[in-house]
């Protein structure tokens, strides 16, 4: 059962734009299934939506993620989803979070808790049934709004005023809590360049500073996890422009050496880079004449396909670059080798890095857009059978000079130049 106080003096009745788009999402989504097995489950149960999608929802942005808190004991949460056959799996059953995908959404569902001890890295925590005292725990007012399904906001730290004002608020000490997770210093910044409309505040300019050497207790799955969150078009726009944000992130992630590239985009290449996800903007910032992408790949986990993404990008810009590093016939060698997103990566890092190639690259990009990948005129086994070459080191060599003389001729070779390379 809701308490007085909460009922009425700490919940607003927001029966505006807010209330109805929160109410469209329970709609629209499989969330009200979640709200109706949680709130069913006891008298007392309640489940509420948290945080990044209040946020979203406020300021008229896209949800791409739900996040929702609840009264309930983790055990509770998987007898309740259990009991209206919705799967589930324990992401972080220690912390209280409990994973659900309904119809292909994803849903976060954490008890509400309390800190009994923190490092600056770790949490430990016990549960409880006080809304309040889970809002306590968060970062920042505008991270501790919540709302029920139907759009009642129950906001005990005042983050709506604080979110329309765009006033980025620790709540209790700032340096207390960013001595209980020093990750927080990482997320100022990101709610910072994605909400104040304020300067920064020189008090928690200074707090931040003197606590930086705090991050590397942080494990660097976390820091990478919330630098992805940080790596977009718009927030690396504001970022770059934003020198004191700018100290603090390459006080943290000093590989990012050419972060600025995003302070002065042409409109045209932003909207080419609207098209391009994580990778490809992270290696904007990385990829240099020495080993910087090498010292970031060596620290971070990158899958192995993102890693080899960016030393295909790296390698080809390692060298210096002059017109004839764009000559159609070396592009079809990577296109060939490595497919349409290795050409596209490297066609539009040279658009955005040298401008004096840019038409070319355009053209170039137009050009490669809609080509499949070319499949060899002769195989192994027709090699064998029409010119009596036995399987072994041989084969190989005259298969890989006919592949190369192909490539020269743009995907194109006569039997003659066949017949040319066998006898030789």
């Amino acid at each position: 059962m809701i308490s007085f106080v909460d009922k009425f003096f700490l919940r607003s009745n927001n029966l505006g734009k807010i209330s109805q788009n929160i109410k469209s999402l329970t709609n629209n989504t499989p969330a009200n299934k979640i709200f109706k097995a949680i709130n069913s489950y006891s008298l007392d149960s309640e489940i509420r939506y948290v945080g990044g999608c209040i946020r979203k929802i406020m300021c008229e942005q896209k949800v791409d993620d739900i996040d929702l808190a609840t009264n309930l004991k983790p055990q509770e949460v998987c007898d309740a989803l259990k009991k209206n056959n919705l799967s589930y799996y324990e992401t972080g059953l220690e912390h209280g979070t409990i994973t659900t995908i309904v119809d292909n959404y994803k849903f976060e569902i954490t008890s509400l808790r309390e800190d009994v001890y923190t490092d600056g890295r770790h949490a430990k925590v016990k549960f409880s049934s006080d809304w309040k005292k889970d809002a306590s725990r968060r970062d920042f007012t505008i991270n501790s709004i919540y709302a029920d399904k139907d759009g009642n906001l129950f906001d005990p730290y005042g983050g709506k005023k604080d979110l329309e004002k765009g006033l980025i608020k620790f709540i209790g000490n700032p340096d207390d809590r960013i001595k209980e997770d020093y990750l927080r210093i990482l997320r100022y910044l990101r709610f910072f360049i994605n909400y104040s409309k304020n300067p920064h505040s020189p008090e928690i300019i200074k707090t931040l500073k003197v606590n930086i050497s705090g991050v590397s207790k942080i494990s660097r799955d976390r820091l990478l996890d919330e630098l992805k969150k940080i790596i977009n078009l718009d927030s690396l726009e504001k970022l770059s422009k934003d020198q004191l944000s700018l100290s603090l992130i390459f006080a943290i992630f000093p590989e990012l050496k050419n972060l600025s590239i995003f302070s002065n985009l042409k409109s045209e290449n932003k909207e080419i880079l609207k098209e391009k996800d994580f990778i490809f903007l992270l290696s904007l910032m990385l990829v240099d004449k020495n080993d910087n992408i090498d010292y970031f790949l060596y620290k971070y986990n990158i899958s192995k396909k993102d890693q080899k993404r960016l030393k295909i990008i790296n390698n080809f810009y390692k060298d210096k670059i002059n017109k004839n590093s764009f000559l159609e016939n070396n592009i079809n060698k990577i296109f060939y080798y490595f497919g349409n997103q290795a050409v596209d990566d490297i066609l539009v890092f040279g658009i955005i890095k040298y401008k004096r190639f840019s038409e070319t690259l355009i053209s170039l990009r137009n050009i490669f857009k809609y080509r499949t990948i070319p499949i060899m005129p002769i195989s192994a086994t027709e090699l064998m059978n029409k010119y009596n070459i036995s399987e072994g080191v041989q084969l190989g060599a005259k298969l890989k000079l006919i592949e190369e003389k192909w490539l020269e001729n743009q995907f194109k070779i006569s039997d003659q130049q066949i017949n040319d390379i066998i006898k030789n």
